[in-house]
């Protein structure tokens, strides 16, 4: 264990999955023979060169599932194996710091420089040798798991990447619990045909492992990017003076900048570092939506959502992923050896402008998808049920507030950080057990200011008068926000954690309490 390199599974698993692209490049090659071949040639040879041709390149794209799969694979033991050397290194410091010895086989005994009671000695050797064959233990259970998986794999290249599955599918309303079931009844290899076959529907699917769903949406992820240069091409050529080339630069501005949030999303996605990023959804028309995990939501004890706010889209989804990151990485420094993900949801219109954000409607209208989302976290995960944190920031406070309260959220723990009102009066309304809805809001955040139009021409009259400053202080009105009661004040019956003065986008900055109530919120502590 002590030998033990995490980053080299991890290193190896990453190249595994960079033979996609050229096999991607050799698949589309041949693809661009079979369209040379038909001009020129005809007949019945033509015709079974074009067959062979196409089952080369279906034989080259069946393989891809496997090769991130394989990655999935080595990155998810590297994870493991680093969870059980934090515990094992958590284990030896306890040993040691309480007077004992423990040598590179494991063993403990006690220290004579250092003697202690008779009676403290048996109790904490074996306290320590517990914490020591439980970091052992993950480990082994983590060696056995893999090396399942990839004699799976090994098998299936000998008998056949692919089969096809039965014709039924999932109806368009059904239930993540509903979709579960219906792919745990399919063999691996039916779920690879329909992995690279119908990756729009696997890639969408809440239910399906999450494992599946990073495999089809990393399939779709080029083929997402070729259609958008391909448009940016069509609209590189000026237009003459007029609506229609404001519209064409437009246009080209939102392609632009959707092709850069794909950009940074493929760099996270091929990072060879911990934590593996998993690519749950994606859609770049419009503002673009996104949905990433850092971490194995299906196998994590301790899950977090993250539904980031106002003028969010594609393009920022690097950025978003980092508050994320900052999250979970301050878990892993309170709890070395627990094994957390974070995921980054932003699977909804966020309001682009003021006007927009004064509305709730585009947080009702992401209400069903949240719900179905955390649905399908709660189906697709395996062993032991996580602990689920929905955290949201700003008007993405506003999502989870409405979710919580039209539909109910299948969560633990709500956060919210920056909330201009979450669409209720009190915590009782958003359906979640008592002492489970948390909130911090900054002391010099603007959101504060976020007050209904009525209410601020109430306080603009106040203040013009003699006894305004003495109202002000007994105002009863003073925790009302745009969305209702200020979820960070007494009276909404949540529990409270401190920020900084760090501003409204400050509170994942490394020196504010904010960062570390979250995480600590995230591993319920």
């Amino acid at each position: 264990m002590w030998r033990a390199d995490p980053g080299a599974w991890t290193a190896a698993g990453a190249a595994w999955r960079g033979l996609t692209g050229p096999v991607r490049r050799r698949a589309d090659g041949l693809s661009a023979r079979i369209g040379a071949l038909h001009p020129g040639w005809s007949g019945a040879a033509s015709g079974t060169a074009r067959g062979r041709i196409g089952e080369l390149r279906t034989a080259l794209t069946d393989v891809l599932p496997a090769l991130v799969e394989v990655d999935q694979v080595l990155a998810e033991f590297a994870a493991r194996v680093g969870a059980a050397r934090a515990r094992l290194g958590a284990a030896v410091a306890a040993a040691e710091a309480g007077g004992l010895l423990v040598d590179r086989a494991g063993a403990v005994r006690p220290d004579p420089a250092r003697p202690r009671p008779a009676a403290a000695v048996g109790p904490a050797v074996v306290q320590a040798s517990a914490g020591i064959r439980g970091a052992l233990a993950l480990a082994g259970a983590a060696d056995r798991e893999a090396a399942g998986r990839l004699g799976d794999l090994t098998t299936a290249a000998a008998t056949g990447w692919v089969s096809v599955p039965p014709g039924l599918r999932p109806s368009p309303g059904a239930g993540p619990v509903e979709v579960s079931r219906w792919w745990a009844g399919l063999t691996p290899a039916e779920r690879r045909w329909l992995i690279s076959r119908e990756p729009e529907r696997v890639g969408r699917l809440d239910g399906v492992p999450v494992a599946a769903r990073d495999q089809a949406n990393r399939l779709l992820l080029a083929r997402r990017r070729a259609e958008l240069v391909e448009r940016r091409a069509g609209l590189l050529r000026p237009l003459p003076a007029g609506p229609l080339e404001l519209a064409r630069l437009a246009r080209l501005a939102g392609v632009e900048a959707a092709l850069r949030g794909l950009d940074g999303l493929g760099e996270r996605l091929a990072a060879p570092g911990a934590p593996r990023a998993y690519l749950l959804g994606l859609d770049p028309a419009a503002d673009g939506r996104a949905v990433v995990a850092l971490g194995n939501p299906d196998r994590a004890g301790a899950v977090l959502t993250y539904v980031p706010g106002m003028t969010a889209d594609l393009a920022d989804a690097p950025g978003e992923l980092g508050r994320a990151a900052r999250v979970l990485g301050r878990c892993a420094a309170l709890e070395p050896g627990t094994e957390a993900a974070a995921v980054l949801w932003l699977d909804y219109d966020a309001p682009d402008f003021l006007p927009e954000a004064a509305r709730g409607r585009q947080a009702e209208d992401a209400g069903p998808a949240l719900h179905r989302f955390q649905e399908g976290l709660r189906a697709s995960h395996e062993g032991l049920p996580a602990r689920q944190t929905v955290l949201g920031h700003s008007y993405g406070s506003v999502v989870v507030g409405t979710a919580a309260r039209d539909h109910g959220l299948s969560a633990d723990a709500l956060v919210f950080v920056g909330s201009p009102g979450v669409g209720v009066d009190h915590a009782a309304e958003l359906r979640m057990p008592p002492g489970q809805v948390w909130a911090a809001t900054a002391p010099d955040d603007v959101i504060r200011l976020a007050r209904p139009p009525e209410e601020l021409a109430r306080r603009a009259v106040l203040a013009g008068t003699p006894l305004g400053p003495v109202m002000a202080l007994l105002d009863p009105h003073d925790d009302r926000l745009w969305f209702g009661a200020d979820p960070s004040t007494p009276g909404f019956g949540g529990r409270r954690f401190p920020s900084g003065r760090h501003g409204h986008a400050g509170y994942w900055d490394p020196g504010n309490p904010a960062l570390d109530g979250m995480a600590r919120i995230v591993l319920g502590r």
